[in-house]
């Protein structure tokens, strides 16, 4: 061995060394842009809580999803704002076929026939209970529950929804939804699992967004306990062996070790979802002047693709999209 000093400082001398050895990137297309679209909006409506977002009439939503494809970024999530006057406790407005929702999938996919859609399956949007899940009394009922939920993902997917991405947590429902599509002919039709979603205290911004929040009670009976690492490779496995085509993980930032987790357990690609309270609060710091918000959205989402995310759900993506394409953000 050569008697001289170690030097790994030569690995980081410039910017283009940096880059050039760099373990982890970051680019538009590892980005998904999470769009709101609500029926009683005309253009676009401000989200007190979610500075910089916006609910979205669908034509306000097609014009968005222009702008997303022309950064580079291949696809969107879209989440339905339902008028409360059609929410019910049976959330029958899930499965009307000529619903705002189903209107707004197959107009955003036909005005911008390249991305992706990915759309929301779970009752919460549509339910006057404000769960993901039919109540009965103190309970949500699992199985009551799928069979909604498969058929909305088949009139999803009849309305041009690329990826349906149930989000509810119900036990078994990626089978009863690959079931119904591969039985309807779908058979390219693919499913994002919201496989490991924490009951996080970062989705208030969110239900916020949508106007969801439980009216009583709260979601801990399906969604995971944070203190669980074990069962988080439980619900990934059984949602791959059901049939999902990526696993997802919810929150995504301080989940950075479940997120490693998997990824070491699945061949399955990884989606992670840096969540509305985890970008409101790098908002927040950045409107007090504690942080700066270009650097510190570029290193949290490097951080989760680091961790083994294939792909980052984030209200950033527009923004993260133009610094990397070096535009200024708007």
């Amino acid at each position: 061995m050569l008697n001289q000093p170690i030097r790994p400082r030569r690995l980081r001398s410039s910017n283009a060394i940096r880059n050039l050895v760099a373990e982890t990137t970051l680019t538009p297309a590892d980005l998904i842009m999470p769009i709101f679209v609500k029926d009683s909006v005309t253009d676009k409506e401000p989200i007190f809580s979610m500075p910089g977002i916006y609910r979205h009439s669908i034509q306000s939503a097609i014009e968005q999803c222009k702008r997303i494809r022309d950064l580079g970024i291949n696809a969107v999530a879209l989440f339905p704002g339902i008028d409360n006057s059609l929410k019910t406790p049976q959330a029958n407005e899930a499965l009307n076929i000529n619903g705002f929702y189903y209107e707004a999938i197959s107009a955003i996919k036909d005005s911008n026939p390249e991305l992706l859609i990915i759309s929301d399956v779970a009752l919460d949007p549509y339910s006057s209970d404000g769960h993901d899940g039919l109540v009965r009394g103190s309970l949500i009922a699992n199985d009551e529950t799928i069979e909604i939920l498969a058929k909305m993902a088949l009139y999803q997917a009849k309305a041009g929804a690329d990826i349906i991405a149930p989000s509810d947590m119900m036990d078994g429902r990626v089978g009863a939804i690959r079931n119904t599509l591969e039985n309807a002919q779908y058979h390219n039709t693919l499913i994002m699992s919201y496989a490991v979603k924490y009951a996080s205290s970062f989705y208030r911004p969110f239900r916020d967004a949508l106007e969801s929040a439980p009216k009583k009670g709260d979601k801990k009976t399906y969604q995971m306990n944070p203190s669980n690492k074990k069962e988080a490779l439980k619900e990934a496995k059984l949602d791959e062996e059901e049939g999902a085509d990526i696993l997802m993980i919810k929150p995504a930032s301080i989940y950075g070790d479940i997120i490693h987790n998997i990824k070491k357990e699945t061949t399955l690609p990884i989606a992670a979802y840096h969540v509305s309270g985890e970008y409101s609060m790098l908002k927040a710091a950045s409107d007090k002047g504690f942080l700066n918000y270009e650097t510190i959205l570029f290193e949290t989402l490097l951080s989760i693709k680091r961790a083994g995310a294939n792909m980052i759900l984030t209200y950033g993506a527009i923004d993260a999209a133009m610094l990397l394409n070096n535009k200024k953000i708007i």
